[in-house]
């Protein structure tokens, strides 16, 4: 089990510039949702991102700390639209 708190450290360590959104979807504090921005994704494929922060995860993914990661990457200026189409 690792806290919302540790998974946002462990990605603002990685993309020090990430803003970091944690859901865990099922309380048990092992399968979360993440909405990460950070401007390091600029000219990035989506697959890179995902990989930006499966990489600064990785120690707790592998140790089965975390069993499920749901991702959802943005740029500072796709969260923008996004927020606002919302």
């Amino acid at each position: 089990m690792i806290s919302p708190d540790q998974v946002a450290t462990m990605i603002k360590a990685g993309l020090p510039d990430a803003q970091v959104q944690i859901e865990d979807l099922t309380g048990g504090g092992d399968h979360y949702q993440v909405i990460v921005v950070s401007s390091e994704f600029e000219g990035r494929s989506l697959v890179q991102q995902h990989q930006m922060v499966y990489r600064a995860v990785q120690e707790a993914m592998s140790s089965e700390a975390i069993h499920a990661l749901a991702l959802k990457t943005y740029t500072p200026t796709t969260w923008e639209t996004v927020a606002q189409g919302s």
